[in-house]
């Protein structure tokens, strides 16, 4: 298993090898290596085969992991292979891939330019999705108001206009089908929660099983797609319009949790079962469905020991710091203050309405002094760059105007830093802040 990072998906797939009765490795930073020396290529530690579920769509640098995969895939078989992820983890190339094999999916444009995109955005109607071709869990991905205009990026990231697929009166869904050597292991229906209209389990979206009701129609859909874009295991996402089903990603390292949770079945021994048959090992049918109605997710016996995280390791961010805020619409340079106290970033008002931060997508509460039961603001999605390093988070609206800093980095941000409360980017000026206030979600 290629996995760099501890998702349960990795631990609950290398457990099921060990479970069938093979031996599981897991390819880490701690233990990979490939060697050439007199001629002759060696992985270290020895492989017979490698699925792939490195998460690209989470790293600044997916051309160095995609390099890594390659590396790997030239040397021994892989299960999902770099040129095929590549594919599948750009949205707007997903679209044009599939729709040049016949299959439904919602108009969308991608422009280089920002006139060339404006200029296309009527077509859309007053409402469309405003998407980065890159992202993950709902992050990234906007219902916007296109009477106004918008970026054709996201902080470094292109970005592309999608149409609106959504049937009036119903409470906004879509349909998860998760495919295995062309086999349909589960389908759920993804409801979006209240507040919101994306339906990603992440962001808290109920789920109800879906693999026997779901209607033929997105069943063929599911299996083409996944035929057409080459994954050996993927997740196909599908939303019912008045045309029928359109397809809307193929993820190639979809979570399990919420198909478990729906359907009380774990793809992880069918991957592990396509590794080990696809490596010319046998595999036990009976036990590969016994081991599908539980998802082990424990740390496996395989996992490396980790190296210790050393200080320099972590970037220093300063308690005031230059960074650059994105929106739909805009981008500006700006100063933001680091505060650990805060659980989520906040942004002004006047500077979100600059960048085209929004939709709103629910509210939170805010303890605020001797209000004890707080104040409500809205909360939007926001990408900002920090040193060439750009994070996707939800931030709280406030008015800031009285306030020195129009932004608040707060924890979902500095947990990735080090704060140096001595280094300000603007040394020559004097706080007047008033104490910041401690965002709490409900």
């Amino acid at each position: 298993m290629l996995s760099l990072h501890n998702s349960k998906e990795t631990k609950a797939i290398l457990n099921a090898v060990e479970d069938l009765g093979h031996e599981p490795v897991w390819l880490r930073r701690e233990n990979a290596a490939v060697s050439i020396e007199d001629g002759e290529v060696t992985v270290e530690p020895e492989v017979d085969i490698i699925a792939n579920r490195l998460l690209l769509s989470n790293t600044e640098e997916p051309a160095e992991l995609l390099g890594l995969a390659t590396t790997f895939n030239r040397i021994r078989p892989m299960l999902n292979e770099p040129n095929a992820v590549l594919a599948a983890i750009h949205k707007f190339a997903t679209a044009a891939t599939l729709a040049n094999w016949n299959i439904q999916v919602p108009d969308a444009l991608l422009a280089l330019s920002n006139d060339r995109l404006n200029k296309g955005r009527e077509r859309f109607g007053d409402v469309g999705v405003y998407k980065s071709a890159i992202g993950t869990h709902g992050g990234g991905t906007w219902k916007v108001d296109l009477t106004e205009p918008v970026n054709p990026k996201v902080g470094n990231r292109q970005a592309f206009l999608q149409k609106l697929i959504d049937r009036d009166g119903d409470r906004h869904r879509d349909l998860r089908v998760y495919i295995v050597d062309g086999e349909i292991i589960g389908a759920m229906y993804r409801y979006a929660p209240e507040g919101d209209w994306r339906t990603n389990v992440a962001l808290g979206g109920d789920v109800l099983n879906a693999t026997d009701e779901m209607p033929e129609e997105a069943r063929e859909t599911a299996l083409y797609t996944a035929e057409v874009m080459e994954m050996d295991y993927v997740g196909v996402d599908l939303v019912e319009g008045d045309d029928g089903w359109f397809v809307l990603e193929a993820n190639p390292t979809a979570g399990f949790k919420g198909l478990y949770q729906a359907t009380g079945k774990s793809p992880a021994p069918h991957i592990a079962k396509l590794a080990i048959e696809r490596a010319g090992g046998e595999v036990d049918e009976t036990r590969v469905e016994e081991l599908s109605a539980t998802l082990d997710d424990s740390v496996p016996s395989c996992a490396p020991n980790e190296s210790p995280i050393f200080d320099g390791e972590a970037p220093i961010i300063g308690y005031i710091e230059e960074v650059v805020v994105n929106g739909t619409s805009g981008s500006q340079q700006t100063l933001a203050k680091s505060d650990t106290g805060a659980t989520r970033t906040s942004i002004d008002t006047s500077l979100a309405a600059e960048i085209g931060a929004g939709p709103i997508k629910s509210m939170t509460r805010v303890k605020s002094g001797s209000l004890k039961s707080g104040k409500a603001r809205p909360v939007v999605d926001l990408v900002i760059g920090i040193g060439g390093t750009q994070h996707t988070v939800t931030a709280s609206v406030e008015d800031r105007s009285h306030m020195d800093y129009p932004l608040l980095l707060g924890r979902d941000i500095l947990e990735h830093y080090r704060v140096d409360v001595r280094r300000r980017a603007n040394a020559d000026r004097n706080d007047s802040d008033d104490e910041e206030e401690e965002l709490l979600e409900e």
